[in-house]
């Protein structure tokens, strides 16, 4: 097996993996189980940290096709290889979508009442609004993304640094738009639940956010890798 198809399996199993107990944790909070938002955002959190130690070696553990597309933006991944990733995100987060379905067959109400977990604009928040924090918490992501474990100067803390992010960011946005930060986050359950309303919401937020994050990754961290170059003599 070739090194990009061995990539294109780790990120789709990782997002099987991050997908399966995030919106599981939703539709069981939702059942009864208890826990509510900080449940989830641990939920969310320690799996992805564990995926991404996990599957960083092997794929650098994107699991999210904004991620992808900021690295890109910041020319820390092939643009060839932008389409592959995104694939194999959509398809291991379907994948864990349907698993859910499945699943959760006997909780019919907790799955209806959640749309299977899907990130979903609260009463009262705007389109508007809702692209702007869904950008907003994206581009916090991406600097953790790169700055814990792109960056040359990385701290070595393998995927941790990442997992929290998420988590602190679904206790602030979470209420609000769901903060999925991840356009293949809501496919993954909307299509199984059939559920779409204000989907551009986490496509255009995510990936604006990306954007802002991989350019600024271009500026602000370029400068800190020549701070950190020993200057010649």
């Amino acid at each position: 097996m070739s090194e990009h198809s061995r990539a294109l399996l780790a990120e789709a199993a990782g997002t099987f993996w991050f997908f399966c107990i995030g919106a599981g944790a939703i539709i069981a909070d939702a059942n009864g189980s208890g826990g509510g938002l900080v449940a989830i955002a641990l939920a969310h959190g320690v799996t992805l940290a564990v995926a991404v130690s996990a599957f960083g070696p092997i794929s650098g553990g994107h699991f999210n096709p904004a991620v992808t597309f900021a690295l890109a933006i910041a020319g820390r991944h092939p643009w060839s290889r932008v389409p592959t990733y995104w694939i194999a995100q959509l398809v291991g987060g379907l994948a864990a979508g349907f698993a859910l379905r499945g699943i959760f067959d006997f909780a019919l109400a907790a799955v209806d009442k959640t749309h299977l977990g899907t990130p979903a604009l609260a009463n009262g928040v705007s389109v508007p609004i809702g692209i702007g924090v869904e950008a907003l918490l994206t581009i916090f992501l991406v600097w953790a993304v790169y700055g814990t474990a792109v960056s040359p100067l990385a701290p070595r803390i393998a995927g941790f640094g990442i997992g929290l992010t998420v988590a602190t960011d679904i206790l602030m946005g979470g209420p609000l738009t769901g903060a999925a930060m991840n356009p293949a986050r809501h496919v993954a359950t909307a299509i199984p639940a059939a559920f779409f309303d204000n989907w551009y919401v986490y496509w255009v937020g995510p990936l604006l956010g990306a954007a802002v994050g991989g350019l600024s990754i271009r500026l602000l961290f370029a400068q800190l890798r020549e701070l950190a170059t020993p200057a010649k003599s």
